[in-house]
């Protein structure tokens, strides 16, 4: 439990380093709370907050507490999605801003915004997993592997970001290129991101229908299944894809009305502050209620798939990352921080996450154990160390392949777009 408390606390004291405080007065706010620098630096610690959440997800982590303690780091098993919220909220907070200060933005947007931010980053991803899965001689159908170079699935388990994002920067574009009223812009945004949320709660993790009812439950159903028929196959075929793309939606509306939105948070601030902070709290205590008494994950009730269930548990979900980015927001306006590490990292913040995955899957063998039939057993050592060394190894050698990657996706943005 010592490592716990020392990512902890090495988490929190980065967030303090350089930090800035404007003061109690109600007179006193920064006036660049949501400048470019602020938000890569939030971005920086919400890289490294989804690093750390994929981390704390290996089974050896969760069950490191013993005798029905918390595993290792465990306040980060349930958050990774608040920390891509402040994605999304930043991505659609940037659109808006863009589009108001610079004239003809849209022109060439979906060049510069979404193929060469989005998809060419995608599809060297591709190339590299696929190099990857080579290397370690992961076996999958033909099907599978084209299925995977075009897109269709993933290579990557967690490509899944630049697949929401280029859909939204896509609906983006085409609304405010093409619709004259912002309000149904902003209401079309809001309805298609429901819709891929309601489209989750029916498709579930996996193939469901494509079998007897219940055919997962059994190990002669799995034995039985197609490739595609398994976990993390189809796009929006997991909860991560759409409980946090509601941040989008809020970060264009705080965009388009900042001032307003400012102005009334700054009178009677600390009250409203306090007001933030319990609804955020409350609202997690809902959305941990809605996990635990109908959940995501109900293909495994014996009850088919679930789909109320899911529907339930998302709509409890959802408002928690809404509230909490519209916190973090609200804490900007008094206290910021900006360092060198935070700023490195909100630099690299989508090449860390692309590439977390080699890392994770990687060092594996610090902390599981292969036996015969191909099982992986959790390894503890004396007080934990190779847990520490499997988090400083997985961090470390994320950063460095994001920036080879980074590279890359460099070299493939200058073939490409000389042509």
């Amino acid at each position: 439990m010592y490592l716990s408390y020392i990512v902890y606390a090495l988490f929190i004291l980065l967030f303090i380093w350089g930090g800035k405080f404007a003061g109690f007065r109600s007179t006193q706010f920064h006036e660049d709370s949501s400048s470019l620098s602020v938000s890569k630096s939030l971005r920086g610690m919400a890289a490294l907050g989804v690093m750390l959440h994929h981390i704390s997800q290996e089974q050896t982590f969760q069950q490191a507490g013993g005798n029905g303690r918390p595993g290792v780091i465990s306040l980060f098993v349930n958050i990774g999605y608040l920390f891509v919220a402040l994605f999304f909220f930043w991505s659609g907070f940037g659109l808006i801003k863009s589009l108001n200060a610079k004239r003809d933005y849209l022109k060439g947007f979906m060049k510069k915004r979404v193929i060469k931010i989005l998809v060419i980053p995608f599809y060297v991803s591709v190339l590299i997993y696929a190099a990857f899965h080579l290397i370690i001689r992961t076996k999958m159908p033909v099907a599978q592997w084209i299925a995977n170079f075009t897109g269709l699935t993933l290579m990557n388990d967690y490509a899944w970001y630049p697949i929401v994002a280029g859909i939204l920067y896509t609906v983006f574009y085409l609304l405010f290129k093409n619709v004259k009223s912002r309000k149904v812009c902003f209401a079309a945004i809001a309805l298609i991101i429901l819709f891929q949320g309601l489209f989750f709660c029916v498709s579930g993790h996996f193939a469901w229908w494509a079998g007897d009812n219940n055919w997962w439950l059994s190990g002669s159903g799995w034995a039985k299944s197609k490739w595609w028929m398994a976990f993390k196959i189809f796009w929006f075929s997991g909860e991560w894809w759409v409980n946090s793309t509601p941040a989008f939606f809020i970060g264009l509306l705080f965009a388009s009305f900042e001032d307003g939105i400012v102005s009334w948070l700054k009178k009677n601030y600390w009250p409203k502050l306090f007001i933030l902070v319990v609804l955020t709290v409350l609202l997690s205590k809902l959305s941990m209620f809605g996990q635990e008494h109908f959940g995501y994950w109900t293909e495994f009730s014996g009850k088919g798939p679930g789909i109320v269930n899911k529907l339930m548990t998302y709509i409890m979900q959802v408002p928690q990352s809404m509230i909490f980015v519209i916190l973090i927001y609200a804490v900007m306006l008094k206290y910021h921080a900006s360092n060198p590490v935070t700023s490195f990292l909100g630099n690299i913040s989508l090449e860390t996450y692309m590439m977390n995955l080699i890392a994770i899957t990687s060092f594996r063998f610090l902390i599981y154990n292969k036996v015969p039939g191909g099982t992986m057993i959790p390894v503890y050592r004396t007080a934990n160390w190779n847990l520490a060394l499997y988090v400083v190894a997985v961090i470390v050698s994320s950063v460095i392949l994001a920036l080879i990657y980074r590279q890359l996706n460099s070299l493939v943005q200058k073939k490409v777009f000389r042509l």
